[in-house]
């Protein structure tokens, strides 16, 4: 497995895990992310005060892969000092084609995305990945359904936030 370019060389060994984990470059996971990622949103479900269940939907940033690089995947969550779990999910063979299991990294908390999604990406993108990640922001800012707390990742890309504070150079 290639785990692309290292920004010092190291190999951090977890505790608890037999395998070492590459500190990636920021470049080589918004390469990843261009050809892997997407910039999506999940539903879900909210009470509100009256009791009611009202359904919403919450900005995502994830990136799927074959199974066979769950080690690549468990790398950007380990770069990025992200909290979230990768999840491994079965194939579904029901139409009789043979798919691999697939590993995923699947970032909606409003601190992770807001502190570390977006700055990593934030004018860093080129061609239809970027199209994509504007037009994810403009949704978190226009989409009546967007749980209202993830709209101040929309204020902050508006007023040039990112610009005035880069933090993944």
């Amino acid at each position: 497995m290639y785990n692309g370019v290292t920004q010092n060389g190291e190999s951090t060994q977890l505790a608890g895990k037999q395998t070492s984990l590459k500190i990636l470059s920021f470049e080589y996971i918004r390469g990843l992310t261009d050809g892997e990622g997407c910039f999506t949103f999940y539903p879900a479900n909210f009470k509100n005060k009256s009791g009611d269940i009202v359904k919403k939907k919450l900005p995502a940033y994830v990136i799927r892969m074959h199974v066979r690089d769950k080690n690549l995947i468990e790398s950007i969550k380990y770069t990025l000092k992200l909290r979230t779990k990768v999840n491994v999910f079965k194939a579904w063979k029901g139409d009789g084609y043979n798919r691999g299991d697939q590993a995923a990294l699947i970032v909606r908390g409003i601190g992770e995305l807001k502190n570390i999604i977006v700055p990593l990406f934030y004018k860093k993108l080129i061609g239809f990945k970027a199209l994509q990640f504007e037009q994810w922001i403009e949704k978190i800012g226009s989409d009546p359904v967007v749980a209202n707390n993830y709209r101040l990742i929309y204020r902050l890309y508006k007023c040039g936030y990112w610009d005035k504070n880069p933090k993944f150079i």
